[in-house]
């Protein structure tokens, strides 16, 4: 370890003047949009003071540069001071932070980025560490270059379990160019937080962790200069530094006082505030700005990666009929597009041997990152992998889980992310494991997330395309795949698109149109022969992609076969393929949907006896039809 060079006095006295004109941006731009958290900002001034003008090094010219250090204001309600932390260094006009919260403004209430120094949207408190562990892993696994990640983190949103999840993972991996900072100010929303100013607590609870935990004076400069020092240093461990502060801090008559969360400061108690701050501004205010910050350039040492047009290495190569889960067609592909390009990854939360994403470590061990049990985590790690088009990363689970990290995912479109996520074990169709296991919700939650794409394969052959055409594809991409072995219905070369359907039976005298998917396809096929021998004929549609779903086939079809439409789902009746078939018909008059879901919590059973007990089988399909028919 190199030894620690004390700033020079005139070094320190220009970072707290920094500081406390963070505190009057804040403020000012606070008070003009009349809401906003002026006093979670004042707390954090010289952390950001000292991280943005002396620690971190970036470009201004381009905020997103791969070579950049990272920064992640988890406590993102803190938004205004880190727009007027980048309108001080010079990347836009201090005067826009006026702007804020304003309809037709990029400074919004919270960090989204739809600004250009923004890597992913905060507000939804307790998970900016998971992507900044994401980031990091990249940095000190992938990239193998010198950009460092900060995480900034409340000490109210350290009570989520996330963050303990972001803590363990950082920690097992070595992430030693990672720095959590918690700016621990003592007061909650509604009431101080539990540990208050317990810093002997954090302490011990961090360095149980196995962190490098380093408690300071969150408004001493000195202290956080040579802790940002120190955590640089550190190899082997990531760093938290431990900063303790006063909400409100510098402003008269409020500074840690109870009460005034997400509170603007307005008239005369606005102006004496302000007063009182500049006072503390030593420097003239031509001379401030007429010298910006000098900002420390990047190291450029992050190799330069591409992840578009990512191939399969090779075709599928299935025989028709061929038994095949969908889950293990995934693993298939997973691997085949990790030999493709470098910059294909694998996350899973310990089910990779029921997933299959365990495949890619066949193809390269290093590019499988193992979450344990921890799905919000590996949600967020996989968010902040794919920040500024470093990885294409899938993440996989047992579809049911994906729920308790809906937080995070519905973050990740906010953030723009295009994280790919493949849930198997869905529906009753698992059998025996219950449940609890069991995904019934999932097409409606993956449905919800804007701009999502949600492919539900049923076959090996378009498993494997969906994995292709989700590596592509902008924005959240959710793959459903099956346990049970089912055949091989496509060939090969079978073109497959999103947003277009497959007519996989037909014929000329079609007297219904049964639309199933996944595990459901294959009952209404076997539907499909049952009703043949009776004399009535069925087409049978695989929309392959739930959404986009195929407005055009289904109405077309369904017009063709007497308006009459069956939808089968191995899925609760909320929010899965019926409904999605229902928006597609829905201003069209002639058409009437007749939807068999799974309609109750299920039970353990064997598959074939849950898909019948719940209607969703070849034999109550081909039932279904005949009494349409004929009512």
């Amino acid at each position: 370890m190199t030894s620690y060079h004390k700033p020079e006095a005139k070094t320190i006295a220009k970072l707290e003047e920094l500081a406390n004109q963070l505190r009057i941006h804040s403020l000012e731009a606070t008070t003009a949009s009349k809401s906003g958290h002026p006093t979670s900002c004042s707390s954090m001034a010289e952390i950001v003071s000292v991280l943005f003008f002396h620690t971190m090094r970036y470009k201004i010219s381009e905020p997103r540069d791969p070579n950049s250090d990272r920064f992640i204001l988890s406590k993102g309600h803190a938004a205004p001071i880190l727009y007027a932390a980048w309108a001080e260094a010079g990347l836009f006009p201090v005067e826009d932070l006026q702007n804020l919260r304003k309809f037709d403004s990029d400074l919004e209430g919270h960090p989204t980025p739809r600004l250009n120094f923004v890597d992913v949207a905060t507000g939804s408190l307790g998970q900016g560490l998971s992507v900044a562990a994401g980031m990091a892993y990249v940095g000190k696994y992938f990239d193998k270059a010198s950009y460092r990640t900060y995480c900034l983190i409340g000490d109210g949103e350290s009570a989520e379990g996330s963050i303990w999840e972001a803590l363990h993972f950082a920690s097992f991996y070595g992430l030693d160019n990672l720095c959590a900072i918690f700016d621990i100010n003592r007061l909650g929303q509604s009431e101080p937080t539990s540990l208050q100013h317990n810093m002997e607590t954090y302490r011990k609870r961090l360095e149980a962790f196995g962190f490098n935990a380093i408690v300071v004076d969150g408004h001493d400069v000195e202290e956080l200069v040579k802790a940002f020092y120190e955590a640089e240093q550190t190899k082997g461990r990531p760093t938290a530094i431990l900063a303790k502060t006063f909400k409100g801090r510098n402003f008269i008559n409020i500074e840690d006082l109870d009460n005034w969360h997400g509170k603007p400061i307005v008239g005369n108690q606005c102006q004496e505030v302000i007063k009182h701050l500049k006072t503390m501004l030593k420097t003239p205010e031509s001379d401030r700005k007429a010298s910006k910050p000098v900002i420390a350039k990047p190291v450029e040492d992050a190799p330069k990666v591409s992840i578009t047009h990512v191939k399969l290495d090779t075709p599928p190569s299935y025989k028709l009929g061929e038994a095949v889960a969908t889950r293990l067609a995934y693993g298939t592909a997973l691997a085949k597009l990790a030999k493709n390009n470098p910059r294909v990854i694998g996350l899973d939360g310990d089910t990779k041997n029921s997933t299959f994403a365990e495949k890619i470590k066949a193809v390269d061990p290093k590019r499988f990152i193992e979450g344990y049990i921890a799905e919000q985590n590996i949600v967020g790690v996989a968010i902040g992998a794919a920040c500024r088009d470093r990885t294409v990363a899938f993440v996989s689970a047992f579809a049911a889980f994906f729920s308790r990290a809906y937080d995070q995912i519905r973050m990740g479109a906010i953030s723009q992310t295009n994280v790919n996520f493949v849930g198997s074990h869905c529906g009753v169709s698992i059998g025996e494991d219950g449940p609890s296991q069991m995904a019934l919700e999932d097409l409606a939650m993956f449905r919800a997330v804007p701009g999502s794409t949600v492919f539900y394969p049923c076959d090996a052959v378009s498993t494997e395309r969906a994995a292709e055409l989700a590596a592509n594809t902008k924005g959240i991409c959710f793959i459903r795949t099956s346990r049970p072995n089912t055949p091989v219905i496509y060939k090969n070369d079978e073109p497959l698109a999103i947003g277009k359907a497959k007519v996989v039976r037909s014929s000329n005298n079609d007297r219904a149109l049964v639309i199933g998917a996944g595990v459901t396809l294959h009952e209404a096929l076997k539907a499909a022969d049952i009703l043949a021998k009776a004399g009535i004929n069925v087409r049978v549609m695989d929309p392959f992609t739930i959404k986009p779903i195929d407005q055009k086939a289904i109405i077309d079809n369904a017009v063709q076969t007497s308006g009459r439409i069956i939808t089968v789902e191995d899925h609760y009746p909320e929010g899965g393929l019926g409904e999605a078939v229902l928006s597609a018909i829905s201003e069209h008059p002639n058409l009437i949907l007749r939807k068999l879901a799974v309609k109750e919590v299920p039970r353990s059973g064997k598959p074939d006896e849950l898909l019948s007990y719940y209607g969703i089988d070849a034999t109550t399909i081909a039932k279904e039809v005949q009494d349409f028919i004929k009512n």
